[in-house]
């Protein structure tokens, strides 16, 4: 883990002018504080594309390496995606560990999975991530040219590695398939009894988890710091004169989610595809929340959960001074409810918005975002 390197980092971003690069940088900073690191210092700069060989041109790698004189920091962590090659030319050239956003988020998940079921997903992501750069590590073993005589054991030992690993990746897929196939029987289960099911997802850190502990009187961990929640939860949560639905609480998404994290929880997403309705929990406090809206979807839409019926749920009101309440769309039905899931103020109102649900004559559809 990070910091079995120490826990002290340089943090680097590049702005190539595209949209939103000051909330990205507010996120690795939150990235780094939920991996327990300490950022001693940041480095920013503009460019028009990445270096091919470092991602940052001499000048700023110069800059990047008095930092780490100064500071004393022992890890650089970039707000990007490096390639292998430019993770060990970074390396060789600052002389520290040197990780990426990827890494960081990977990092952050292995701290906190407790499932079992999420466990294997985290490693599964792990070995998938370390697979495409097992190279780095051998670069003193790589084969030589010449033939018999010169071509060192670098071969053999990268090949060890990959069989073994692709082994590992074979065996934890098996096993998520089959929790897959006991998630699959639960839901067929609740289909015969006609149970409905209900997704809360949004963006990390916009207040899930404490609305669904608030809905259901659950103890899911709830804490202001990014991915706090990694493990699917589900329970059963009465309706007054409709009976019983089955909530779920998802993890969280964030711009840039690495793609090897989206396959690796599947599984844990199939509940938000399945769902009869999703809760699109955002944080109304957060100036970002239109862009963190927009990534939402965007992962709602890769993983096929786009079709499924949304309510936004305006949370963390009670922050911002702003009323509970309800919108409604051109039809009378529900888009989005204002509420703080923290105080209590306007959770009757999700209760009454599922109560319309659950009515079939006044399904609640796709909400858009209102502005605040």
């Amino acid at each position: 883990m990070i910091e079995n390197s120490g826990n002290e980092a340089v943090l680097v971003a590049v702005d190539f002018g595209e949209p939103g690069f000051s909330e990205s940088l507010e996120e690795l900073k939150e990235l780094a504080s939920s991996a327990k690191v300490n950022a001693l210092g940041c480095v920013t700069g503009k460019r028009v594309s990445p270096d091919s060989a470092t991602y940052v041109g001499s000048g700023k790698l110069d800059e990047v390496a008095a930092m780490l004189a100064e500071t004393r920091a022992g890890i650089v962590i970039f707000n990007h995606e490096l390639s292998a090659a430019q993770q060990r030319n970074l390396e060789n050239r600052l002389k520290c560990r040197v990780i990426d956003r990827t890494s960081l988020i990977l990092d952050i998940f292995a701290q906190r999975a407790k499932s079992f079921e999420g466990k294997l997903q985290v490693e599964l992501a792990q070995l998938e991530h370390l697979s495409t750069r097992l190279i780095r590590g051998w670069t003193h073993l790589e084969r030589q040219k010449g033939g018999i005589g010169l071509r060192g054991p670098g071969e053999t030992q990268l090949e060890t590695d990959r069989r073994l690993i692709g082994k590992r990746v074979k065996l934890l897929k098996e096993r998520l398939k089959k929790l897959r196939r006991q998630r699959e029987v639960q839901r067929r289960s609740r289909a015969r009894g006609h149970v409905t099911s209900v997704s809360i997802v949004g963006y990390t850190n916009a207040g899930k988890s404490t609305l669904f502990n608030a809905l259901t009187h659950a103890d899911s961990y709830a804490a202001n710091q990014l991915f706090a929640t990694l493990d699917t939860t589900s329970r059963r949560m009465f309706v007054p004169g409709h009976g019983q639905v089955v909530l779920s609480d998802t993890v969280g998404f964030i711009r840039q989610l690495p793609h090897t994290l989206v396959e690796s929880f599947c599984a844990t997403l199939e509940e938000t595809v399945r769902a009869d309705l999703l809760f699109h929990v955002v944080d109304t406090s957060n100036p970002a929340r239109e862009e963190q809206i927009a990534e939402v979807n965007r992962v709602l839409a890769e993983i096929g959960a786009d079709n499924v019926p949304q309510v936004l749920i305006y949370n963390k009101i009670d922050i911002n001074g702003l009323s509970p309440g309800l919108d409604r769309d051109e039809y009378g039905r529900i888009s989005g409810i204002r509420l703080s899931a923290a105080t209590g103020q306007g959770l009757d109102l999700v209760r009454e918005c599922l109560g319309e649900f659950l009515d079939r004559d006044k399904p609640v559809e796709v909400g858009l975002a209102a502005s605040f």
